[in-house]
């Protein structure tokens, strides 16, 4: 376009895109040369000016709106309207200022929230001077002044804090969902020039280089202060501010979401381009008729009804068509998608009101994060439920260690054996529990294999302490792995102090000892350990190393032999633990590698990765550890209801395989009483296919039917030949055949990345509705890329609900979400939808068979304002009233039985063949809609013999059988009646008869003569015995068979609702005792890069004590107890006394 106009002599200036930043501090007319946006904000969509029209534009980029814009052009011509004006203006003002007056009321929160962070004052340096600016005004340059509790105006660059060491805390909720985070810089010059990236939405990314004095400093996000983060617990600070505005990260992160669309919205788009073809076939069958009739009748009319010059039959058919096109418009749903989108906003009001889905301790409700995908929760074929702190509760417990020269295991699981005294260590946590006294006994005897073994707990992490009072330590660590050894190593008398960048102290055995800390080798998803290498009192280099089995016992010496390669299968997460001595001179070579690859500006943490490899190995193995997640309350029943409602779990997770599978059984997602549970661990693709053995069995099952129930395990390294390095069809369409045919699929040690694509992998090969569940920053991909995602606010921050759809506490509320809420959202749609067409079509096929009668002549068969009132006040309450309160069985029964579930994955209350039952089923009504009053008012006289054969009685007639006829239509498809159903019904129909008595009234004609030209057709109608038989002998024939269907169908075939409701529930199950398995159990780290450089540059954990007031008040129900819910049965009830 740019080109284009200046081919034609325009000037256009197109916007360059940023490359580098480059700015100076406190430098505005320096940085105002490169026109960077300011810091102003702006969410809104319109303003004064542009919202009307704006507005306007996007609504009628609607089909339907845009046809009922088409449809009031049409009858201003009038050659071919046959219908005022208003019968089309009123619905589509109505339809139209519903969406504005919802689009203007977000538009003004809009504005409000913008310009009350726009007007936020801050402090700015100014000529030397601290002055008062509004956020809006702060430019790219400036150096600003922050103090407690303030938010960060800008992405600043720390410059100076009131802390020593210039630390500052932060509070990054807004962000990434964490509580506090803290930054340092050694900087105090005020005078500065950077150079650094565009901007972008890399949160966790930063690279620039910092000039003072001819001296450059190379920049990372560790100096970086994003805008949405509060300082905490830090009196001031200075920054400098890089990126304002739009530029911001936080802004940057802030683009369109992925638009998530249901299957019903879907098959609508259909149905609707279905209808305006199918409305175009009635009106070319009417327009033919017009055709013929006027060939062959056409000329004994010509004496009193003249044509036109040049008029002819076809002509008159070709008018004709387009004044059936008006006639016939309530075939087009108009007001269809205003009416779903109140039931899914009243849906999703029943979800954040469940206090059955409250949780008490965390004060935690559940959230509909989104109002568009409410009957989909209904549909859910395949769940992915990430493990840890989503199945398990993410809380650590020290459970079981060995030792590599003691050979010995020692175990804190419970038994009748008495707690450890550990009142010889005042330093010691009180919470914690152990039961083993010989590992205690060999702690106070000096073992030095067990003294190394709870030294190298004590030194290799990355745990920050706060000691507020003597004595009183508490550890903030990045994973609940960490927190939970080093609180071990604490209890048996190797304390974990105090630390400062360059030292770590411990009490040892009750001996004060610092250790200079020389490096930390960082963890993060690749390298999966983390090291640090320290100097002890006596001079001694030593390098601590720690990881998961699998990554240490690749970088052993070969020496030195494996630890026992099982624990007990219980699911433990497993750390291995080893260390090597160091020679001062092959440390000091290191050491300078090292710092010329942190220093770089390319490839850094490559680099890095590469430079930690060469100190890590010939590793010395000293022990392993085992810490203990344990499962959530009420998984195992929550999963056994979902398996039941014939919904396929499959846990995507970092854990190694052991760990995977041991969870898998506790959590009866694997069974004893499966007929096979197959393992895929190979590397390579060849041995892959071998491994598939059920996938060979797959090519002679048909229709994904198996005899029996099959379980799969698949690891990372197989998932990555499956999906990823061999990409061929035949393999991963094999594993996906493969894994859909079994009831429950683990797939361990995989990435992020993996787990979005096997969700992707199932979402693109399967017509079934999937949804996502997790609970941190790693499940993020997989929550996007699901049709439904669930995020559960737990340890682990809140990335995964930021990102998510819905949200609650407790894994154990998804069976209320998709048994109960999901189950009901998706029968009131289908019902509604179903009521929605059958009522509109049963009104327009009234028309079209009364066409054959007035010579298709486009005469319409009702009173104009019954066509205007019908869908937007006679019967647009009751069906909304259904559909809001319906319930077809209680919550406790779709518990009781959850295969009531089933009908929603196949689609079976509403799909294309439903929609046809529709249109059969309205056009047997429409048909003795018509016929059976026009049978009746055929030479038909009153009491006093007067005729009242006319138009108009007729039109009156008529209108009121299909009033009455579908009001008892939707009497009958309600369930659940409650006083808003009744009201609604009984009062719309009150009001249908008030308003026509008025409308028909002497009165009104005489003051609209040429509107209401009915008078007194109401009254001379109404009042005959033979007007009230007809409207009776209509209503039975329009229900009579839709009773006998039903009440044939429930003796010959019923529904699982049908069964559900006549049989009593089942007793409870009583699960079968898991087998004790030897699996050894796997350690996963959390899927985040570790803290060791904030360790080593100085910065402190700290979060802040907060507190919320309670949303609901304790009570002694189960929910605040946070229990599982439990039901008794029928069967039960019946055996208490």
């Amino acid at each position: 376009m740019g080109s284009l106009l200046s081919a034609c002599g325009i000037n256009v200036k197109e916007k360059k895109v940023e490359e580098e930043r480059h700015l100076r501090a406190n430098d505005r007319e320096f940085n105002l040369l490169f026109k960077y946006a300011n810091n102003a904000i702006k969410t809104s969509k319109y303003n004064v000016f542009t919202f009307l029209p704006l507005n306007l534009f996007e609504q009628f980029q609607r089909l339907a709106n845009a046809y009922f814009v088409f449809l009031l052009i049409l009858q201003l011509i009038p050659q071919i309207s046959s219908l005022s004006w208003f019968t089309t203006v009123v619905p589509l003002l109505l339809v139209l200022s519903i969406t504005l007056a919802k689009d203007l009321s977000d538009d003004i929160t809009r504005h409000k929230n913008d310009k009350h962070v726009n007007n936020r004052k801050v402090e700015v340096l100014i000529d030397g001077e601290l002055k008062s600016e509004k956020w809006m005004n702060v430019q790219v340059g400036d150096i600003v002044k922050l103090e407690n509790n303030e938010f960060v105006t800008a992405d600043l660059l720390l410059l100076s804090s009131s802390e020593p060491l210039n630390l500052i805390y932060i509070e990054t909720a807004e962000l990434d969902g964490l509580v506090s985070k803290h930054v340092n810089v050694n900087i105090n010059l005020f005078i500065c020039e950077v150079r650094c990236e565009p901007p972008n939405n890399r949160l966790d990314k930063f690279t620039g280089t910092l000039t003072v004095r001819g001296e450059t400093f190379a920049l990372d996000n560790e100096r970086i202060l994003l805008r949405g983060c509060t300082l905490r617990n830090t009196e001031w600070c200075f920054g400098l501010v890089v990126f304002g505005g739009p530029d911001t990260k936080l802004i940057q992160n802030s683009g369109k979401s992925i638009f998530k669309r249901t299957s019903i919205d879907r098959l609508m788009n259909v149905l609707v381009i279905f209808i305006f073809g199918f409305l175009a076939f009635l009106c070319t069958i009417l327009s033919i008729g017009n055709a013929i009739w006027e060939y062959q009748e056409g000329n004994s009319f010509i004496t009193f009804l003249p044509r036109a010059d040049g008029a002819n039959a076809s002509l008159s058919a070709f008018l004709t068509f387009w004044s059936y096109v008006i006639i016939l418009n309530t075939v087009v749903p108009i007001s269809l998608y205003v009416s779903v989108e109140i039931l899914r906003l009243g849906n999703s009001y029943f979800i954040d009101w469940d206090c059955k889905m409250y949780h008490v301790k965390s004060n935690t409700p559940a959230q509909a994060r989104t109002t568009t995908l409410n009957e989909e929760l209904g549909q859910i074929k395949y769940i992915f439920s990430d493990k840890t702190g989503t199945l398990t509760q993410n809380i650590m417990t020290f459970n079981r260690h060995g030792f590599m020269f003691a050979r010995c295991n020692a175990t804190c699981k419970k038994t009748k054996t008495e707690k450890v005294d550990f009142s010889w260590n005042s330093l010691a946590d009180p919470k914690f529990c152990f039961h083993d006294h010989k590992l205690v006994e060999a702690v106070k005897l000096g073992s030095p294999e067990v003294q190394a073994f709870f030294r190298l707990l004590a030194l290799c992490h990355t745990v920050m302490p706060e000691e507020k009072t003597e004595g009183e330590l508490f550890y903030q660590a990045q994973s609940p792995d960490e927190g939970a050894l080093v609180t071990a190593a604490r209890n048996f008398g190797f304390v974990f102090r105090s630390r400062t960048p360059e030292t770590i102290s411990l009490v040892e055995m009750g001996m004060p000892t610092t250790y200079e800390l020389l490096a930390v080798l960082d963890f993060n998803n690749v390298r999966k350990r983390m090291s640090v290498i320290v100097r002890s009192p006596e001079g001694k280099l030593t390098l601590y190393c720690k990881g998961a089995d699998t990554i240490i016992y690749e970088r052993l010496h070969p020496s030195s032999s494996k630890l026992m390669e099982e624990y007990a299968g219980e699911g433990l997460r497993t750390l291995a633990l080893a260390y090597k001595n160091l020679d001062e001179d092959e440390f000091e070579k290191w050491k300078e590698r090292h710092h010329e690859a942190s220093t770089t500006l390319e490839d850094r943490e490559a680099k890095l990765d590469t430079i930690y490899e060469e100190i890590e190995k010939d590793l010395l193995l000293l022990g392993a550890s085992a810490v203990e997640d344990k499962l959530q309350d009420g998984v195992p029943q929550t999963i056994e209801q979902l398996a039941k409602a014939d919904i396929k779990i499959w846990v995507l997770t970092g854990d190694k395989q052991e760990t995977a599978e041991n969870i898998g059984y506790s959590c009866n997602m694997l069974r004893e009483e499966m007929k096979e549970i197959f393992i895929v661990a190979a590397n390579t693709a060849e041995e892959v296919r071998e491994d598939r053995l059920l996938g060979k069995k797959s090519q002679v099952v048909e229709d994904e039917k198996v005899d029996g129930e099959y379980g799969l395990v698949i690891n990372g390294h197989s998932l990555v030949r499956e999906i990823a390095f061999a990409l061929q069809k035949d393999m991963h369409l094999e594993l996906l055949r493969t894994a859909c045919m079994c009831q429950t699929v683990i797939c361990c040690r995989v990435t992020p990345l993996q787990k979005a694509q096997v969700v992707e992998l199932v979402k693109k090969h399967k017509k079934a509705v999937t949804l996502a569940i997790g609970d941190g920053a790693n499940d993020v991909s997989m929550v996007k890329t699901a049709h439904i995602g669930v995020g559960i606010s737990g340890q682990e921050g809140m990335q995964a609900v930021l990102s998510s759809d819905f949200s609650f506490a407790q894994f154990r509320y998804l069976q209320r979400l998709l048994l109960v809420h999901g189950r009901w959202s998706y029968l009131r749609m289908c019902k509604f939808l179903r009521y929605f067409f059958y009522k509109n079509f049963t009104f327009t096929f009234v028309h079209f068979w009364y066409g054959f009668f007035c010579g298709f002549s486009a005469q319409t068969v009702y009173d104009e304002w019954f066509i205007t009132l019908y869908n937007l006040v006679y019967a647009a309450l009751p069906v909304i009233g259904l559909s809001l309160f319906d319930q077809d069985v209680n919550d406790r029964w779709s518990f009781q039985y959850p295969q009531l579930y089933a009908p929603g994955q196949l689609n079976q209350y509403f799909s294309k063949m439903a929609f046809a039952r529709i249109l059969l089923h309205s056009c047997y009504s429409s048909l003795v809609l018509f016929f059976i009053p026009w049978a009746a008012m055929c030479d038909t006289v009153r009491d006093d013999g007067k005729d009242i054969a006319d138009y108009q009685s007729f039109a009156l007639l008529a209108q009121t059988c299909l009033l009455i006829a579908v009001s008892v239509q939707m009497g009958l498809d309600t369930y659940y009646w409650t006083a808003v159903n009744q009201f609604f019904l009984w009062g719309s129909l009150s009001v249908y008869f008030a308003v026509t008595f008025t409308m028909y009234s002497n009165g009104m004609y005489l003051i609209f003569t040429s509107s209401f030209p009915f008078t007194g057709t109401a009254r001379n109608s109404l009042n005959q015995p033979n007007v009230w038989l007809t409207i009776f002998l209509t209503t039975i024939l329009c229900i009579l068979p839709v009773v006998a269907k039903r009440f044939l169908f429930i003796q010959l075939k019923p529904t699982i609702n049908d069964k559900a409701k006549a049989v009593p529930p089942p007793p409870p199950r009583k699960f079968p005792r898991r087998r004790i398995s030897t699996r050894r159990s796997g350690y996963a780290f959390s899927h985040a890069h570790g803290y060791g450089d904030l360790v080593t540059s100085g910065r402190f954990l700290r979060i802040p004590v907060k507190s919320r007031p309670a949303l609901f008040h304790h009570t002694d129900t189960p929910v605040a107890d946070s229990t599982p819910q439990t039901y008794r049965t029928i069967f039960e009830e019946a055996q208490s006394p």
